[in-house]
């Protein structure tokens, strides 16, 4: 059997569907931020689609704390925390965020998306005979470990508190059950739900299950989330982060009671057999956490960036979300002409932004999703929308911004 030619028909069927994914090989310029080099043409461009939201990735304090830690402990973690021993820059790690979050303990993993997939899994399978009520936005990791976990799965429609109501009164109320949704969707830019959904479940004796992923370090006096803005954090029963958006390097984590943590810890294969994240990425993360819970100015120039794009890409007539958040999704409803777009914002302009296709987002909703950062002068957002408008005249999108909103929801 020619297995090779069973994988090239499976990439050809995604080619022809216009979604094959090409990476952008870039080198990003220390300091420079937004900046990078395209290293085919070896011509600066400008970012406009980073999850690094805050530019904490090129921050000196954190790159500082980096370079120390290698400098003093080494490169790598050495294997598993139980194999290896736990290196005490975790440790502070951990202490950091429980704090930040307001909880009895955190857990670090290598990535969100580990995080979310062991730690759901591990919970509907902990909690016996358990109901997962998820909602049907949620990321991708959620929905893996729900089915990993083989609990009872019910899905809500997306923000829809009337029909989580109704999922709910119709389970005993005797069976544990978990809520689990985000606080931003990163690809429509909405935010959930969270004081509805915090007083259902106090009313039906659900646990709650909050990825803040895309609000860390972006919202709430000192960068917790939206559950902190909204003054919710002691409502939520555990919530789940990243490390790798907004405080610039890698890893995730939950935070929640010592109980539920511990449990986690010590029966999550997610976390048991992997290597933990090494201590210069730990001293890194614990800095700029550290950094974010103090720097307000930084979350409201983020938000004021944020607010002057989609000033001017509606003025321009340029088909965006109207988001209340930091995300600006440009709809464009095409796999091929938003890789188009994408492939023309780069040669002409030298403005990467990456296009968002199925299966991230749902056929018929293709977009160029932007993340203006408070980097990102007035100058180069005037710039932007000025190179996509002539973009998507070129390419003659027409996605009506009304049609968008009807489509995502």
């Amino acid at each position: 059997m020619n297995y090779d030619a069973l994988f090239e028909a499976a990439v050809a069927e995604i080619k022809a569907e216009g979604r094959y994914r090409v990476f952008t090989n870039l080198e990003r310029k220390a300091g420079e931020f937004p900046k990078a080099i395209a290293r085919r043409t070896g011509e600066e461009v400008t970012v406009w689609c980073a999850n690094d939201y805050l530019g904490m990735g090129q921050h000196p304090v954190v790159r500082e704390a980096m370079k120390h830690a290698i400098d003093t402990m080494g490169a790598g973690a050495g294997g598993t925390r139980n194999i290896s021993g736990t290196h005490h820059a975790i440790v502070e790690l951990e202490e950091t965020l429980a704090e930040l979050h307001q909880k009895e303990a955190a857990l670090i993993f290598t990535s969100g998306y580990v995080a979310n997939e062991a730690a759901l899994s591990t919970l509907g399978a902990v909690l016996s005979d358990a109901v997962i009520f998820s909602d049907a936005q949620n990321h991708a990791s959620m929905i893996h470990g729900i089915r990993q976990s083989g609990a009872e799965k019910k899905v809500f429609r997306h923000n829809d508190v009337d029909h989580l109501a109704k999922l709910l009164a119709s389970v005993d109320i005797r069976r544990p059950k978990i809520i689990a949704f985000e606080s931003v969707y990163s690809m429509d830019g909405d935010i959930g739900h969270i004081r509805e959904i915090c007083a259902l479940a106090r009313h039906y004796h659900a646990l709650t299950y909050l990825d803040e992923v895309h609000a860390v370090g972006m919202y709430g006096p000192r960068g917790a989330g939206i559950a902190e803005r909204e003054g919710l954090m002691g409502e939520v029963d555990l919530i789940q982060g990243t490390l790798a958006k907004a405080y610039g390097v890698i890893g995730g984590y939950i935070a929640g009671s010592r109980a539920l943590v511990d449990a986690v810890r010590s029966t999550a294969p997610g976390f048991i057999f992997t290597t933990s994240i090494p201590p210069a990425v730990a001293a890194g993360a614990n800095a700029s956490v550290r950094h974010l819970m103090t720097a307000q100015a930084d979350r409201a120039a983020h938000q004021r960036q944020a607010a002057t794009l989609k000033t001017m890409l509606k003025q321009a007539g340029i088909p965006i979300l109207d988001t209340p958040t930091h995300i600006v999704p440009a709809m464009v409803g095409d796999p091929v002409l938003c890789k188009k777009a994408s492939d023309l914002l780069l040669e002409e302009y030298r403005m990467y932004v990456q296009p968002i296709n199925y299966p991230t987002v749902r056929r018929g909703t293709e977009r160029l999703r932007l993340t203006p950062t408070p980097f990102h002068t007035d100058a180069m957002c005037a710039a932007l929308t000025d190179a996509m408008v002539d973009v998507y005249a070129r390419l003659n999108i027409r996605y009506d911004a009304a049609d968008a909103a009807r489509k995502v929801a």
